[in-house]
């Protein structure tokens, strides 16, 4: 299967990677070397996520601790990368606390990212790449999707990055 790593197209399987495919996502998430941390809870009259006709849109999340700045200043292309990476595993969180477990996310379908970036940076598309790494991990297949990323002149609170996304789930009957 496909691996991106900073915009780097290797060709590594699942047992090249030492991922066991086979275990539940909690599991995997262990093996990965990966805690949830609590959820983060809206600061304004909306939700953390909507759940309709098996599709859930989770609201824009950013990295844990609340890191502020604009990548080509403040930060590097690498450490957006990481924060798009603790960005996903923000959403990894609401997920499970929707869901009860990570095993109903059927598919990643989709992810829109925003990038507080300097006028002149150029490599958007390789921070958000933490974010569509970190999905493949832990769903492998399931984890590949649509995505869309953004150069922001500002974002909420000065973030580094934000990233919305559309995953198909298992209601419960």
């Amino acid at each position: 299967m496909y691996y991106l790593k900073m915009g780097i197209l290797n060709i590594l399987s699942n047992h090249e990677r030492g991922l066991d495919m086979s275990k539940s996502i909690e599991s995997r998430l262990k093996e990965l070397g990966i805690d949830l941390p609590p959820v983060s809870h809206p600061a304004a009259q909306y939700t953390n996520y909507v759940i309709v006709n098996g599709m859930m849109f989770v609201s824009g999340k950013g990295p844990t601790g609340c890191p502020k700045g604009k990548l080509g200043s403040e930060f590097t292309t690498d450490e957006g990368y990481q924060y798009a990476r603790e960005t996903g595993i923000e959403v990894l969180a609401v997920l499970k606390d929707a869901l009860g477990t990570l095993d109903k996310v059927k598919r990643v379908i989709k992810v829109q990212g925003f990038v507080n970036a300097e006028p002149t940076y150029e490599e958007h598309h390789k921070v958000l790449n933490g974010f569509s790494d970190l999905m493949y991990d832990v769903f492998n297949e399931r984890g590949v999707h649509a995505r869309s990323v953004f150069g922001a002149v500002s974002v909420r609170d000065n973030l580094p990055i934000i990233v919305d996304s559309i995953f198909e789930v298992e209601e419960d009957s």
